[in-house]
């Protein structure tokens, strides 16, 4: 389970999103965005706190107006994750959170106004060593190009996101991002295809408006899973209609089935059937639940009968497999206690816990000898 992906990746500039990399062979990272009042700070870091803890790299920010990039000042003084201003129309909003500490603009040049506005904004973020978004989205394309096109295109997609490029290669300022995103998997998916082989910045990818959890999670699954097998991709959202959080957890379940990331406990858990031994689909939810916390990478699986239990269970950190009297539990892939369906999710919790801990402690002797 812990074997390199396969997946051979894009070579992208790198920049940097306060403090993550993005590109240039970083790990691809995951963000949200808050759907709080901007002017709400408390709510609206409460809120950036909740995506942090659940593994949030970065975090986005709507700013509409002043008052609002008042409140993003106050907002950034409080947490600890990068955060990147959401922007549109205004240049004025985005000199003054660039003074605020921003650590990313999301603008379109080309709605930012005249030349000299743009060239005000690409100074400022120069200046500030702030790096660029430019987000191009099928339901928001610029008229003469629905007139061009007749309705949103790959090719559409990828002429808007080239003209906004065109303004910041002309103002000499390469730190910049893209995406072009649709909510049509097969037009999101051959414009990130085309725009990768034209430019070597990194690339932030997404399936927009997507859906609700359920449907919204597998169309971005499917998109995504396209795009990342590819080698594309640098950040991803996934974007629900559902609670940021669970953006967070979907994208990186997405992330760790391709090993492209390894954060937080990664299950292998059967659908259960007439041979279980034990409620592997109560055990499993009740599991995910308890150790959201868990950051540590770590395999687990967990599986109702012998058929395919003591096979898994030889490949993961801690493997449990249904029996009779008793389940059977594997550490690092050997025989090591009977748990017993009395207290099995409370038993297995504290195995899973204390092998967490171990490793933990493991790395760090590690750190403190190279150091």
């Amino acid at each position: 389970m812990h074997a390199q992906s396969p997946i051979t990746r894009r070579q992208s500039r790198q920049i940097h999103v306060g403090k993550v990399p993005v590109g240039g062979g970083a790990p691809i990272s995951v963000q949200s965005m808050t759907n709080t009042d901007t002017l709400d700070v408390a709510a609206t870091v409460a809120q950036i706190r909740q995506l942090e803890a659940a593994g949030a790299d970065i975090v986005r920010v709507s700013v509409p107006d002043m008052d609002a990039a008042e409140a993003f000042g106050k907002i950034k003084r409080e947490v600890a994750v990068p955060l990147v201003a959401d922007i549109h129309f205004d240049y004025k909003i985005a000199l003054r959170v660039a003074e605020l500490g921003v650590d990313c603009l999301r603008i379109n040049p080309g709605n930012i106004g005249r030349e000299e506005r743009v060239r005000a904004v690409v100074s400022a973020a120069r200046d500030n060593g702030i790096p660029i978004r430019i987000g191009v989205n099928a339901g928001s394309l610029e008229k003469d190009l629905q007139k061009k096109y007749g309705e949103p295109t790959p090719a559409a997609l990828v002429e808007s996101a080239m003209r906004h490029i065109d303004h910041l290669e002309r103002l000499d300022f390469p730190d910049f991002k893209v995406s072009v995103k649709a909510s049509d998997v097969f037009m999101a998916v051959a414009a990130y295809r085309d725009l990768a082989s034209r430019i070597e910045q990194p690339l932030h990818l997404g399936i927009t408006e997507a859906g609700g959890l359920r449907s919204g999670t597998v169309k971005s699954s499917i998109g995504l899973g396209m795009l990342l097998m590819d080698g594309i991709g640098d950040t991803i959202r996934v974007s629900l209609a559902a609670d940021p959080v669970e953006e967070i957890k979907v994208g990186f379940d997405m992330l760790k089935s391709l090993r492209l990331r390894s954060k937080g406990i990664n299950f292998i858990a059967c659908p259960s059937c007439s041979r279980q031994n034990f409620d592997v689909i109560g055990t499993m939810n009740a599991l995910e639940e308890r150790l959201e916390d868990v950051m540590t990478p770590l395999d687990v699986s967990v599986i109702g009968c012998v058929v395919n239990g003591p096979g898994e269970a030889k490949e993961v950190d801690v493997g449990l497999t249904g029996g009779s009297p008793a389940n059977l539990v594997y550490i690092d892939g050997k025989p090591a206690s009977k748990l017993r369906n009395d207290h099995l999710v409370d038993d297995l919790e504290r195995l899973i816990r204390e092998r967490v801990r171990l490793k933990e402690q493991a790395e760090q002797d590690v750190l403190a000898r190279d150091a």
